[in-house]
Formats: C-alpha cells, structure tokens, sequence
C-alpha cells in the first residue's frame, strides 16, 4: 500500500503466553510505513466480503472478464510475429552455412570474410533473442487465459460464503493491498480489484 513492501508474518511475545502471529509490511522500519499490522482474521475477513462483492456482480464481472480475456489472452499475432522470426532464423543460418562453405572451398580476403560472418552471426543473434522473447510472451498469455479460465469456472459456480475457503483463496486472489485498517483492498487473478 504506502511504500510498496510486502506483508509478511511475525511473531510478537514469541517466548510467552501472549504469543500471537500478525501480519504487517516488511519494510515498516526500513521506510517508516504507516500502514497497520493485520491479523490472519482481519485478513480472512477481508477475503470473504470481497468474494461476496465479486459474487454479487457475478453476471456483470463473467461479462468483462471474458472480454478480457478475448483480449489479452489472443496469441494469433505473436504466432505469426514468431513463424516469420523462425523463417529468417532459417535463412539466416543457411547464408552462413553457405559463408562456411565458400570459405572452406575458396580462397578470398579473410578481413571480408570475418566481416561478413560476423554480421550474419550478429543478425542471427538478435533474431534468435527476438524469437525468444516471442515464445516466452505466447507461454505467458496462454498461462495467463488458463489462469482466467480457472478463475471464471471457480466465480461462475460460486454461491456467496459465509467463511474463509483456502481453496477459494488459492483459485481467486492474486494479492491483497493494505492501504489502513479500513482500506483492504484485494485483487483478483482476472485483475479486479475490489475494496473490502
């Protein structure tokens, strides 16, 4: 919330019969953060009155969060952006295979050699960098709609509750964010974020 730490477990009277685990940012003393500690029922608390916001508005919320989806999870683009990469990756090394051979069979000014095989190399490397990068954002938008799609199963079957689910918490909350002791704010895997 305040200075942007994470919330971790700590012990208080660890030694005696007030011992109690709470909840409050790390960097408290470190950044002189306001924000309070929390206990694990504050924070179940929290937990359940934004699942049952999130309910109340299920309708509204499965309609946002498919278009979302539809959205941010679409790899069409990336797919293509990746097959043309592959292609040049492709040519790219068959002019060097090639550099290689005519190099091996005839004799010419090593300098433009060198030159050459090292800008086909050069190229390559960054078209194989770029290749990467594309492969790594299609695994993480498909990761990404699986996680939606978890998360709309989960919301679409979903009755109000009365009580913490851990197994709820592990299927729908992303984080939640301690802005005071009134302003708990949790959000959601699909993004929603929701003040409880």
């Amino acid at each position: 919330g305040q200075c942007g730490g994470w919330y971790g477990a700590k012990v208080w009277h660890s030694t005696d019969k007030y011992r109690r685990t709470i909840y409050r940012c790390n960097d408290k003393f470190k950044s002189h953060c306001k924000t309070p500690h929390l206990t694990e029922d504050d924070i179940k608390e929290a937990f359940v009155r934004a699942v049952n916001q999130l309910i109340e508005n299920k309708a509204d919320v499965l309609d946002s969060i498919t278009l979302l989806k539809e959205r941010l999870t679409d790899t069409e683009d990336l797919e293509e952006e990746r097959d043309r990469i592959s292609t040049d990756l492709n040519l790219l090394a068959d002019k060097i295979q090639q550099l290689i051979a005519e190099n091996a069979r005839v004799a010419q000014n090593q300098d433009d050699y060198d030159r050459n095989y090292n800008e086909l190399v050069s190229r390559y490397e960054a078209a194989k960098t770029q290749y990467d990068k594309t492969c790594e954002a299609i695994q993480y938008r498909k990761a990404r709609s699986r996680q939606m799609d978890s998360f709309i199963k989960e919301l679409r079957n979903q009755d109000l509750i009365k009580e913490f689910d851990a197994r709820l918490w592990g299927s729908l909350v992303d984080f939640i964010t301690v802005y005071s002791k009134d302003d708990i704010r949790v959000t959601f895997k699909d993004g929603t974020k929701i003040r409880a």
